[in-house]
């Protein structure tokens, strides 16, 4: 699987758990991972990274709620929300990925996934994450 195949699948449980008590959710995990064809191999690390998304969720949503000053999370539609919540978490807590990257992914994440306004929006909270040399080398 890639990067951006399991950065994609990310987003979308984490939004599938947005909406199943915590006890269904593994099944839902199977189902989901059955459905998308998600071999064996990849299902651990998903499920883990899922999980690791899910642990932070607090603290990734207070960032969240920072970034986008006019917007609460409570506002932000749910698909925008799955998207950032994972780039935040890739920005906050895997050094593995680069910022840019995350911020890169998850715009075009929203332009599948989102509204109209998604890819502009996501863009302009993750703005805030950036650093000043980080957005030079974007222009």
């Amino acid at each position: 699987m890639t990067r951006r195949e399991f950065r994609e699948h990310t987003a979308i449980l984490t939004f599938i758990y947005e909406f199943y008590p915590e006890d269904e959710w593994e099944e839902q995990f199977d189902f989901y991972s059955d459905y998308a064809g998600i071999s064996m191999d990849d299902r651990e690390s998903l499920r883990l990274r899922v999980l690791a998304v899910e642990n932070k969720k607090r603290e990734i949503d207070d960032f969240i709620d920072k970034a986008s000053r006019k917007w609460r999370i409570s506002r932000i539609a749910k698909t925008d929300l799955m998207l950032l919540r994972v780039a935040v978490y890739e920005i906050k807590f895997d050094e593995e990925v680069p910022n840019k990257v995350a911020v890169n992914e998850a715009i075009e994440l929203a332009k599948i996934y989102g509204g109209d306004e998604s890819p502009a929006f996501v863009n302009g909270v993750l703005a805030k994450f950036m650093t000043k040399e980080e957005k030079k080398e974007e222009n």
